[in-house]
């Protein structure tokens, strides 16, 4: 005779991919999200269900509050990271891919973005435009009245739209752009890379401090080429590279001697790259081992 679980339980596990990409859109750091999430069970345990109209807005609820109070403690974190700091990158699987919008929300261009939100706008922004929520649930979540959230959800709009890839991406351009990535690192020749290369395209490394990266953004395809040009002959040890789905898009994930040394995503605006995006940060690519579920 199979044991049941609690009703408790229950509405947490149906609806706890939601809440992880809801913390992970809002922080950026699936290690992040998993905490939110714990913390997000321990408060919905002591919920008397009787008084939840709609469990998945509460359940949203708690975790955007507790998203908001990490993603201040994380602001100040970023303050003393070294070097650039990126997304974690999540090994997604296909079929997210399919799904357009949920796909460009958990992008790595996009999760840069709305990096450039305050927290408030953040969430306010996710919760309506990625998850579609009313109004009125959101104001509940971050406190603030249905009007207030209105104003906040426009200006986001409006700040996003101006920042983020211009155009829809296609996967087969995606594709393109990662392959002519693979040949330069596995052939040394850069010129299929270049010719994809935006001149004002920006490289990010994000080490850590932990392993070498570029310190500051390498801004245009000139410098770009020659960093590349120049680090590419001496990776030493035996390099595969193998082309996956990272954060619903077509990406690289480098290994040297067998070891995952880097993940390389792209973003794509009028066919051109203009930003490589290279996670170097061990504590960074704990989860590429696996398939990460999000969902909306």
């Amino acid at each position: 005779m199979s044991e049941r679980t609690d009703p408790a339980t229950e509405a947490f596990v149906a609806h706890r991919n939601l809440l992880f990409t809801v913390a992970y859109e809002m922080l950026g750091s699936a290690s992040d999200a998993e905490d939110v999430l714990q913390e997000t069970w321990l408060r919905w345990t002591g919920v008397d269900l009787a008084t939840v109209e709609n469990q998945r807005a509460y359940l949203v609820r708690i975790t955007t509050r507790q998203a908001l109070t990490r993603l201040r403690t994380l602001g100040r974190r970023k303050e003393s990271y070294v070097g650039p700091w990126l997304p974690e990158p999540l090994l997604t699987a296909p079929d997210v891919a399919e799904d357009v919008e949920l796909a460009e929300s958990v992008s790595m261009a996009m999760l840069l973005v709305l990096e450039t939100l305050a927290p408030t706008e953040r969430a306010v922004f996710v919760l309506r435009e990625v998850f579609d929520l009313g109004y009125d649930e959101i104001a509940e979540a971050v406190d603030k009245t249905p009007a207030a959230v209105r104003q906040i959800a426009h200006r986001a709009r409006a700040h996003v739209a101006a920042r983020r890839p211009r155009g829809t991406v296609t996967s087969a351009e995606s594709r393109e752009a990662v392959a002519a990535f693979r040949r330069a690192v596995e052939t040394g020749d850069l010129q299929g890379l270049l010719d994809k290369l935006a001149p004002d395209v920006v490289l990010l490394g994000d080490g850590g401090g932990v392993v070498q990266a570029v310190l500051r953004p390498i801004v245009g395809a000139d410098r770009v080429s020659r960093l590349l040009a120049a680090g590419l002959p001496r990776i030493a040890g035996a390099v595969s590279v193998e082309p996956t789905q990272v954060n619903g898009s077509p990406a690289l994930i480098v290994r040297i001697d067998g070891r995952v040394d880097n993940v390389v995503a792209v973003r794509i605006d009028d066919g051109l790259i203009t930003g490589l995006y290279i996670v170097r940060n061990p504590d960074k690519l704990s989860r590429i081992g696996q398939e990460t579920a999000v969902s909306r």
